[in-house]
């Protein structure tokens, strides 16, 4: 065993000045003495964290630690005064254990293929040629979170949903209120019934007169409509914001490192599929992900006691020195892959296979339509997602281009 113990007195919550993308530097410390330390939450629990690429890997594939909502109740960042956490509402399947996660998750999985992700090609092609013929229109200068990152993937996962077009505007803004972190209490609980209330009535639709999309094959199997609607949400989380994110701060890291954008731009159809690949491990939006042990269990030389939450910090994984040869560099031709941006074992994030497709169409379509596009501001007048929300982004990216 380790001895003694490092430990981090709070969860860090902010980024070095001039290195956006980069984790916090706390976090980056606390991996240079071990894999694992001790975390002090705000409710006085004291927690682990995990900050070594092989320990976030061993605990994510090891079923002695849960995934369960109702477990979770001490967070890195909140105290929540001794409240209960409910569990998990029907259908979110992340936020369960077996066999309840196989349950939802095994009718999702022919859904979420690389072969079907591969049909859907043209139809992102066709959507990213549209966002950027409107960009190009009102140009020289655009916010390219809102006319580019989040419009892609939101029309992606509406036409997988099924969400009939005249809804989406409304649709749309409502979900983008309920990820922002940027907005009142009330508000966010607001836009949020607003979805849940608009996904039970679409299951409903979907149920009497099913058409060509996810939810109609599901509505037709033994789901509940609550369950059904969990579904639709979990699917909503995971296949739009983090995209989006991806996206934006993806731009904004190549524009900052224009030696590996002059590369992509040279041999897009040779380095897209790489590109994607360290892009998703250099930025981790998707920042941590949390489990509690069932049972005592050895990680990185340490016993976790039965009971405790352990926070699981995949951005400092996806920088591991023992995992990445110069991990802090962005290198689009990266040779040792197989990061954690996605997760690991059960609960991988399913829909990888669409953000991958989404963002090898995007990225190269949009340097090429704008050859000269560059930032409209400062690159540290960029406002950030702040480190509290539960994915890092920019709010918005300012860029221009010739014309």
């Amino acid at each position: 065993m380790n001895d003694p113990v490092h430990t981090v007195p709070a969860m860090p919550t902010t980024r070095r000045p001039g290195c956006p993308f980069d984790p916090p530097a706390e976090l980056l410390a606390a991996r240079e003495h071990g894999p694992i330390s001790r975390l002090s939450f705000p409710d006085g629990h004291q927690g682990w964290l995990v900050t070594g690429y092989d320990q976030v890997r061993q605990i994510l594939a090891d079923p002695r630690f849960s995934a369960r909502k109702e477990l979770m109740g001490h967070h890195p960042l909140i105290d929540y005064g001794g409240m209960q956490v409910p569990p998990a509402a029907p259908g979110e399947f992340m936020l369960t254990d077996e066999p309840v996660h196989s349950r939802y998750r095994k009718p999702l999985v022919r859904s979420f293929t690389a072969r079907r992700m591969r049909l859907l090609t043209e139809r992102i092609e066709q959507v990213t040629t549209e966002h950027l013929d409107a960009m190009e229109q009102a140009g020289p200068t655009a916010d390219l979170v809102t006319a580019f990152a989040k419009p892609v993937p939101a029309v992606m996962i509406c036409e997988l949903l099924g969400v009939p077009y005249a809804d989406r505007g409304a649709f749309q803004r409502q979900v983008d209120l309920f990820h922002s972190a940027e907005v009142s209490d009330e508000d966010l609980i607001a836009a949020y019934t607003a979805v849940q209330t608009y996904l039970a009535d679409l299951v409903t639709a979907k149920r009497a007169d099913p058409t060509d999309d996810i939810l109609s094959e599901l509505s037709q199997g033994d789901l509940t409509d609550e369950e059904l609607k969990g579904v639709a949400l979990t699917l909503l989380a995971a296949g739009f914001d983090t995209t989006a994110n991806s996206l934006a701060l993806g731009v904004f890291a190549l524009l900052r490192n224009p030696e590996q954008l002059a590369a992509l731009r040279a041999d897009p159809a040779g380095l897209a599929d790489g590109a994607v690949e360290e892009l998703l491990r250099y930025l981790s939006v998707a920042k941590t992900s949390m489990r509690v042990a069932l049972e005592d269990a050895e990680v990185g030389g340490q016993m976790v006691e039965a009971g405790t939450t352990v926070v699981l910090s995949l951005n400092t994984a996806n920088r591991d020195p023992e995992r990445y040869t110069d991990p802090h560099t962005l290198d689009l031709r990266r040779q040792d892959g197989g990061h954690l941006a996605f997760g690991h074992g059960i609960h991988q994030c399913l829909g990888q296979q669409l953000a991958r497709t989404e963002m090898r169409v995007a990225l190269p379509a949009l340097f090429a339509r704008f050859p000269g596009l560059r930032l409209a501001v400062p690159p540290e007048e960029v406002p950030l997602r702040p480190e509290t929300a539960d994915l890092y982004g920019v709010r918005c990216l300012p860029v221009t281009w010739d014309v």
